[in-house]
């Protein structure tokens, strides 16, 4: 970047403020011929929290991954205060907002965007973890000190450093370098070597010995492993695992022939992995402008892209099948085909931390850190900082685990962004009784704070799980990865969830943080789509849940409410299977539940049970409910229980509105 070569940085374009007050943004923006109009910097003014990278770049924009990402740089912003063009036409060169910047999904799409747009500074009181990390990736530049804009607006050079202060060694190497594949140039010509960790002896919590065991001492082809990291440290770790979904693949190998030639050929293929998991419906919703647009085209060209990437880089690609959708969402097959504890698992998603269920160091990467990874196998990360939960006590009958994450996501310290860039650990009595699948359900969601992961300490419920879905694998190689926290090990913080006390919740609209009790609603929240599905909540212990409600709604002689269309989809072809075979196919059906193939679908505003107009109520049992997320409307987000029996009711309900509990339970 012009500037940076010489210690000092210059901005000579605009300033756009992203304000709370969507019409002062769309002021700045002009349009229809009219210039745009500059806001004075005011500290006190409201700014826009918790941009989504769904707003940055709404997921139909992701269909490109060039230079016409410019053109829809904030495509799906709130009150859509931002029309195609504007941001480019506008000459901006620093972006200015509140909390959580690039909160939800790890497409590297949303930097790029800006960045092609013009932006070359992004400021925010926080920043997410992966956003953060796919901006210094790519050479934008980032920074949460607010005293920077009146230095700018002044005219001032900005000393480089300013945009490295608080960064570790490789990730302040990285930023200098103008990029992740300027520094592994340098890295790999042996020019430049990360600085190996010398932290002493002491306690460490699970992740940290992961990390311990897998970082790579020196070169790519070294030996692996420290005796200790402590959290700051920065370094590379070997991923024993590396997968990527259609919608990120093309791109990531553009970016590897950019780097290192079209005939770069990824190192050990057998451990990486292709999805094409997110787009299997999208025929089924596109809308009339879109496919104008020739974006449906674009969508396909994607698949094929990466099935041809699969095919000459001798990568098993987990693809369509003939009646629609997937083989399984790439979370689902992590958990159910793939993933062991102790081991590193990357993906190109941010609910890659999914896998943590199973004891191991999973998390979400963007597409340049998969392309760097295909050829070195290895990524770099900060040793992150540990959350612990203990949960104790025993769930009552209504509550899910979703209902417990919700809780967790509404507590002021997920709010206030503390936990951006954190491990949440889930420990205690409480989660070691809680199924696989319970407790995928938390890791799966702790990205939704803004963590790096979340993990649940293998044991033998996580042995005899993994035999069951993968019969064969020897019991020994499973627990050889078991890995458990040092006595007097240090948290960041540590949080007590007595589960008896978790009551059945909801997310209001606009945040998965917007965590409320499900009572508070008052029962007078209608919904007219009910969505059951999302590698949250479609896994075989989701399915039991919603059939236990539905079967007890046609004991009562209802079915889905005539006003509500209900949308049940599985998460892998074995989860289809396993409720075939329990017999729930004939229970869903009969209840008026429309059942539908593995797919992302309608989570990501492709596929049935999206929104189509802004008036639509949706209750959803997926794990994000940013604007425009899951389509137009408004979404609250809720367990398998209440999905299901806001289904039959027609408006919101506990499930004790439905289901009745137990008699055990009751006399217990």
């Amino acid at each position: 970047m012009e500037g940076r070569a010489k210690g000092k940085v210059c901005f000579g374009g605009r300033i756009l403020y992203l304000t709370a007050d969507t019409a002062l943004v769309a002021r700045q923006l002009g349009g229809d011929g009219k210039p745009g109009t500059d806001l004075a910097w005011d500290p006190e003014r409201a700014l826009m929290d918790n941009i989504s990278t769904d707003e940055i770049t709404p997921a139909w924009a992701c269909f490109y991954y060039d230079q016409t990402l410019a053109t829809y740089v904030y495509a799906g912003m709130r009150d859509k205060c931002v029309r195609p063009g504007e941001v480019k036409a506008g000459g901006f060169e620093v972006v200015v907002s509140g909390l959580s910047k690039g909160c939800g999904s790890s497409r590297e799409t949303a930097p790029y965007a800006e960045k092609w747009a013009g932006i070359r500074l992004v400021i925010a009181r926080t920043i997410e973890k992966i956003y953060g990390q796919n901006c210094q990736n790519i050479g934008l530049l980032t920074s949460t000190d607010f005293g920077l804009v009146p230095r700018i607006l002044a005219g001032e050079e900005i000393p480089s450093t300013e945009f490295t202060k608080g960064l570790d060694a490789i990730s302040k190497a990285i930023v200098e370098a103008g990029g992740l594949f300027e520094y592994n140039k340098l890295r790999l010509s042996g020019k430049v070597r990360p600085h190996p960790t010398r932290t002493g002896a002491r306690p460490m919590t699970m992740v940290e010995k992961i990390i311990a065991r897998h970082a790579v001492i020196g070169g790519t082809d070294e030996a692996l492993g420290v005796p200790y990291v402590q959290p700051g440290d920065a370094l590379f770790v070997r991923a024993d695992v590396r997968f990527s979904h259609e919608y990120v693949t093309p791109m990531a190998e553009a970016l590897f022939k950019e780097g290192l030639g079209a005939t770069a050929r990824i190192e050990e293929p057998q451990s990486v992995y292709a999805f094409r998991d997110h787009l299997t419906f999208l025929g089924d919703v596109m809308k009339e402008e879109h496919r104008k647009m020739g974006l449906l085209e674009r969508a396909q060209d994607l698949a094929r892209t990466q099935g041809l990437f699969a095919e000459r880089q001798g990568i098993r690609l987990y693809g369509e099948v003939p009646e629609g959708g997937s083989e399984a969402i790439c979370h689902t097959a992590m958990l159910e085909d793939i993933a062991l504890p102790g081991q590193v698992v990357v993906g190109t998603d941010s609910h890659t931390c999914t896998a943590g269920a199973v004891g191991c160091f999973s998390f979400g990467v963007g597409s340049t850190d998969m392309a760097n990874a295909w050829y070195t196998r290895d990524v770099r990360l900060t040793v992150p900082e540990t959350v612990l939960f203990v949960l104790s006590g025993t769930k009552r009958w209504d509550v899910a685990a979703k209902d417990v994450m919700l809780g967790v996501l509404g507590t002021d310290y997920c709010k206030e962004g503390k936990a951006i860039g954190k491990v949440l650990e889930f420990g205690g009595d409480g989660a070691r009784a809680l199924s696989m699948d319970e407790r995928a359900t938390l890791t799966n969601m702790a990205v939704e704070c803004g963590a790096t992961t979340g993990i649940i300490q293998a044991d033998e419920t996580t042995v005899a799980w993994i035999n069951g879905m993968r019969p064969g694998v020897d019991p020994g190689r499973i627990r050889a990865g078991f890995v458990s926290p040092d006595p007097g090990c240090r948290y960041a913080a540590v949080f007590e969830i007595d589960l008896a006390k978790v009551v059945p919740m909801v997310a209001t609209p606009g945040d998965p943080r917007n965590a409320v009790p499900i009572d508070s609603l008052g029962g007078d929240v209608r919904d007219n789509i009910a969505y059951a599905g999302s590698c949250t909540a479609s896994k075989m212990e989701d399915m039991d849940m919603y059939a236990r409600v539905l079967k007890a709604a046609l004991e009562q002689g209802k079915r889905v409410h005539p006003g509500v269309e209900f949308y049940l989809q599985f998460g892998s072809q074995k989860v289809k299977r396993y409720a075939e075979r329990m017999g729930y196919f004939d229970i869903f059906e009969r209840a008026g539940a429309r059942l539908l193939n593995p797919s992302c679908g309608a989570c990501i505003n492709a596929g049935p049970g999206a929104s189509r107009t802004e008036d639509d109520v949706t209750v959803s049992a997926i794990n994000r409910n940013f604007p425009g997320r899951s389509g137009p409307g408004k979404v609250y987000l809720a367990s398998p229980y209440v999905v299901a029996a806001s289904a039959i009711a027609g408006r919101i309900v506990p499930p004790s509105e439905i289901l009745a509990e137990p008699v055990e339970a009751a006399a217990g």
